[in-house]
């Protein structure tokens, strides 16, 4: 029978991970297409990348599919042969990403959702085969240099913290549902200028492209393949970069760096650092920014609290963390009396 799911514990294969000695690639992926048997999809594609050892994260949903995987380089070319014999996902743009150390991933999952981006969206009318225009790197610095555009960053809040381009617009919410109609919102009296919407890989303001034009503005564009594939092709054609910072991922690694420059502080001390981190007390996994000098100082918990908890045996910490529910765990700066700013000890 073949295998459909993992049977192995997460910390075995943290730990085979870090044996390897072959590079993995670290690669995103998607595509708006009908899929009819979401569950057979899911299963096939399962079957065939545990075939090539490809560890990650995809979404399958009836609207299309949503990927963060590794892959050994050697299987490279084997996993774009499997992956194109989809006519949807023939000659797909695959995004390698930037900051490549092979360890984003450790386990293979793959699972059917509802939608491969939960926007919140209920009109029947909606039509995502209805949307902007993309805009490659050079168009993209051309557009932005214009002023009458205007640059939107459709991603979480505390991805913007860390980087952005240069003059983008922060919808500041905590998830992308919420963003769609706040980002209307704002443009509501700029229906007539150039809105280019971006976001990581190209997933989410592709999307929100789709919308915009949904809500009658008329010159929408979406940069193609996101910040990744920005980066790369300003790499790869020696182009201004207009990016600054960090690329919030949401793999093991948590960012990859495009310039050197630091535009966030420390969440505790509130010293430059772009560092994000999850609270080392499990009962808590806060998201939150830490510099090197309090993740010392707290042990790379949040609070003194939770630096209290971690250092108690095994079995009580345990027995605090039954019944919690941790949420959405993502310091926000709104919300500062969650997880306040601390003193740093003598």
């Amino acid at each position: 029978m073949a295998v459909l799911h993992n049977r192995v514990s997460q910390a075995e294969l943290k730990k085979r991970l870090y044996e390897e000695t072959e590079h993995r690639l670290t690669v995103s992926f998607y595509q708006y297409f009908s899929i009819d048997n979401t569950s057979a999809f899911r299963n096939e594609l399962y079957k065939g990348l545990h075939t090539l050892n490809v560890f990650g994260r995809i979404y399958v949903a009836q609207e299309g599919i949503n990927a963060q995987i590794s892959v050994p380089e050697s299987q490279f070319e084997s996993f774009k042969q499997f992956l194109y014999t989809y006519p949807a996902l023939d000659g797909i743009r695959l995004n390698i990403a930037v900051d490549n150390d092979g360890k984003s991933f450790w386990v293979l999952k793959i699972k059917v959702r509802e939608k491969i981006v939960a926007d919140g969206i209920q009109d029947p009318s909606f039509d995502m085969t209805n949307k902007g225009k993309y805009v490659n790197a050079v168009d993209f610095n051309a557009l932005t240099n214009d002023p009458n555009t205007i640059v939107i960053d459709m991603r979480n809040h505390y991805e913007y913290e860390v980087g952005h381009f240069e003059n983008a617009l922060e919808v500041p919410s905590d998830t992308f549902r919420e963003q769609l109609p706040m980002a209307a919102d704002m443009m509501s009296a700029n229906k007539d200028k150039n809105i280019i919407m971006y976001c990581t890989g190209g997933i989410r303001c592709e999307k929100a492209s789709a919308y915009m034009l949904h809500q009658g503005f008329k010159n929408v564009f979406h940069l193609e393949g996101g910040i990744i594939h920005y980066a790369n092709m300003v790499k790869a054609q020696h182009l201004p970069n207009k990016f600054h910072g960090k690329n919030f991922v949401f793999d093991d690694r948590l960012g990859e760096r495009i310039t050197d420059e630091i535009i966030a502080t420390c969440h505790q001390c509130g010293q430059p650092a772009d560092t994000h981190t999850n609270c080392k007390n499990e009962g808590c996994h806060l998201l939150f920014i830490q510099c090197e000098d309090c993740a010392t100082q707290f042990q790379g918990c949040c609070t003194p609290a939770c630096q209290e908890v971690i250092n108690l045996p095994e079995d009580k910490q345990k027995e605090l963390r039954k019944g919690i529910d941790k949420g959405r765990m993502v310091f926000n700066k709104s919300r500062q009396r969650l997880r306040p700013r601390l003193p740093k000890k003598d």
